[in-house]
């Protein structure tokens, strides 16, 4: 079973968490999967039927079943069945589900993220120092996804520096899917661990207290 793991870390990051989890996509994908089975008829002779299921949050209560099932199909295309979910403070909270061959998990807040962590085969995070750090100590591939809604931050200095030493990838809400299914986790490096204070002076030169 190949797992993600997405963290916000202590803060909230509620656009993240609407585009990875896209909780609506997730059932009706499950529900054209169940109606493709009882409907073998359908299969492989002619389109699948258009389906149309009740939604909150759209104004006539329906939404065609190709608009938000995206990274969805495109987590399940790179082999991965399982999607955990550390959503911080945030107010947007999906509801886990097990279903097929597809399980959502989601938390607020652990004593650690080291067992996560260390079961995920790949990352997708907040530009947070800290959870950077940690994730790339454990030697996993990581993605960071910047927030363009904080101003006078210095997330994408920090980002742009560790893909440019190799280090990760990053992008941001909106290029999260073309990333997904262009990148190629092979081509990281390992980050050095054990040396935090290596990582403290790189970020005081991104912020500008060290020239």
């Amino acid at each position: 079973m190949k797992r993600v793991f997405v963290t916000v870390g202590s803060t909230s990051f509620d656009e993240l968490i609407t585009r990875v989890s896209a909780e609506e996509s997730l059932h009706v994908s499950v529900g054209v999967e169940r109606l493709r089975r009882a409907l073998p008829r359908f299969a492989c002779r002619s389109p699948p039927p258009t389906l149309l299921l009740a939604l909150p949050g759209f104004p006539d209560r329906s939404v065609p079943k190709e608009i938000p099932a995206a990274l969805l199909q495109i987590f399940r295309s790179l082999g991965y069945s399982q999607l955990t979910l550390q959503i911080g403070r945030g107010a947007v909270v999906p509801e886990p589900f097990s279903a097929d061959s597809f399980t959502l998990d989601v938390y607020r807040y652990k004593d650690s993220l080291r067992e996560d962590l260390e079961r995920a085969d790949l990352v997708i995070s907040h530009a947070g120092a800290g959870s950077c750090l940690e994730t790339l100590e454990k030697g996993k591939p990581l993605v960071v996804v910047i927030n363009e809604k904080l101003m006078n931050n210095h997330q994408l200095e920090l980002a742009k520096q560790l893909h440019k030493e190799g280090h990760l990838f990053y992008c941001t809400c909106s290029t999260l899917p073309g990333l997904l299914q262009s990148m190629d986790l092979s081509t990281l490096k390992c980050y050095p661990p054990g040396q935090p204070e290596k990582f403290s002076a790189f970020l005081d030169k991104v912020v500008g207290l060290q020239k």
